[in-house]
């Protein structure tokens, strides 16, 4: 297995993000629409594939925040490859590849009902914030987490 830092045309990040969406879809319910306008991979530059071969097994993407701070955001794991690692390998991709760009803080936003990811972020050193940022101020099924890079 290799990491591959890319952009978001690379077809197999293509491939996986509508796997992603269908799972969110699910996971945030009736709640989906809010969510999914801010989930897009318009203004998204940088994104970490992980390969088997020529396939994509799991994904990250970071986009330009505020100043010095830049956002992670789509992660995923393929359902049949999950509890392996390989987001965490991603995550401490991004984390490199951030702190190359200059970057020296990195933020994101993950459902209340998605333990897993509240559990990875935990675990790579991230913590919640006092407050949620952008547009997930005041909503409280989103925990908005945060840690310095770099």
């Amino acid at each position: 297995m290799k990491l591959l830092r890319t952009t978001p045309d690379h077809p197999e990040y293509r491939r996986l993000i509508p796997a992603l969406d269908r799972e969110l879809a699910i996971t945030d319910g009736e709640d989906h629409a809010f969510y999914d306008q801010f989930n897009k991979s318009d203004d998204i530059h940088h994104v970490v594939l992980l390969l088997e071969g020529d396939r994509a097994l799991a994904c990250g993407a970071l986009k330009a925040f505020h100043g010095a701070t830049a956002e992670v955001k789509r992660m995923y794991t393929a359902s049949e490859v999950r509890g392996r690692g390989l987001a965490g390998r991603i995550l401490e991709e991004l984390e490199r590849w951030a702190a190359e760009l200059g970057y020296t803080r990195l933020i994101l936003e993950t459902g209340i009902r998605q333990t897993p990811a509240i559990s990875l972020y935990t675990r790579h050193g991230y913590q919640r914030m006092a407050e949620n940022y952008g547009p997930y101020a005041g909503i409280t099924e989103s925990v908005c987490m945060e840690k310095e890079v770099g």
